[in-house]
């Protein structure tokens, strides 16, 4: 592992932390003037687009190991596995805030850890275990003043959202666990290329690319934010891992929830129309402080596995 140099390591750690906590906020902004189809399709196409420009001229990517007979099967579901991640994510967004979208999304890691423990016989350790106990206590307080409502089905829009961003964290979860079974031979930036060609041609039926026409100069900062997201928050990440421990990026990184709601309060202080906010009061702030305290806990392993480096697959792709 490359020396530890923590002046580099961090800001490029809290790049991502922007990149990642403003990414609903973005996309919740671009739903109102065009569909989630549509939005994912431009998402996918502009990654395919940037990405295969970049590693094609570097001659870095061997998609043919993807489809031999031993990962074929894996790369399927990895593939299926994202691109219903980024649909669902982009559909709960129409229905509830983005702080709400990044609290639930957090999910997602600690089903991945928990699926390595029961079928790629990783350890987890009791620390980890009280880090997804609470996360789950933070999501229950989180959400403290609408568990009536959800508890009685009144806001059916809001339940539809919680469950399409479940859906998301669930599908997420998927793709990092056969990832993680694809890696041993084949890298990360071959199955993302493949990802973001397969999402580029399956979501063109369902997406309006000329719904784009009307949009103002706002709402084409953001879907251009949108496209460069992914591919600059991992690129980041990945020399953030180069460039400091394992550990401190995934702790670093756990912030991501909360700058959304810091982000989403500041918005919509600035522009009132622009996003709903997240209803808060001190439990719902005590909540959020716990889900990041648990996923830091979950996420980073004791002993000599903390110092190992992550790879991309360890942290939410949206």
């Amino acid at each position: 592992m490359a020396q530890s140099n923590w002046k580099v390591g961090l800001p490029l750690a809290l790049i991502t932390v922007f990149m990642w906590a403003a990414l609903p906020i973005a996309l919740k902004g671009l739903l109102e003037h065009i569909s989630p189809e549509t939005a994912t399709w431009y998402r996918f196409a502009g990654a395919a687009l940037l990405a295969g420009l970049y590693y094609g001229r570097a001659r870095q990517l061997k998609l043919k190991a993807l489809f031999s007979r031993g990962l074929l099967l894996f790369t399927l579901l990895a593939v299926a596995g994202l691109l219903l991640n980024y649909l669902t994510y982009a559909s709960g967004l129409n229905y509830i805030t983005p702080g709400a979208a990044q609290i639930v999304i957090q999910l997602a890691p600690l089903l991945l850890l928990i699926s390595s423990v029961l079928w790629l016989d990783e350890r987890f350790s009791p620390r980890q275990w009280c880090g997804v106990a609470l996360v789950v206590m933070g999501l229950l307080l989180f959400f403290n003043q609408r568990l009536a409502e959800l508890g009685s089905g009144v806001d059916s829009d809001y339940m539809l959202g919680l469950g399409l961003i479940l859906i998301a964290a669930v599908s997420w979860a998927v793709y990092g666990f056969f990832q993680k079974k694809i890696l041993s031979r084949a890298t990360p930036q071959d199955l993302l290329v493949l990802i973001y060609i397969a999402g580029t041609l399956c979501f063109l039926p369902m997406a309006d690319p000329l719904d784009v026409a009307h949009l103002g100069w706002l709402d084409w900062l953001l879907l251009a934010f949108l496209t460069a997201n992914t591919l600059i928050a991992y690129g980041a990440f990945s020399k953030a891992l180069a460039h400091w421990e394992a550990s401190s990026v995934s702790a670093t990184l756990s912030l991501v929830p909360v700058i959304t709601l810091l982000f989403s309060t500041l918005v919509s202080s600035i522009w009132p129309n622009y996003i709903a906010v997240e209803p808060l009061n001190w439990i719902s702030w005590s909540g959020a402080a716990a889900v990041v305290l648990g996923s830091a806990l979950a996420a980073i392993r004791s002993g000599r596995r903390a110092k190992d480096p992550l790879t991309p697959d360890e942290k939410i792709a949206n």
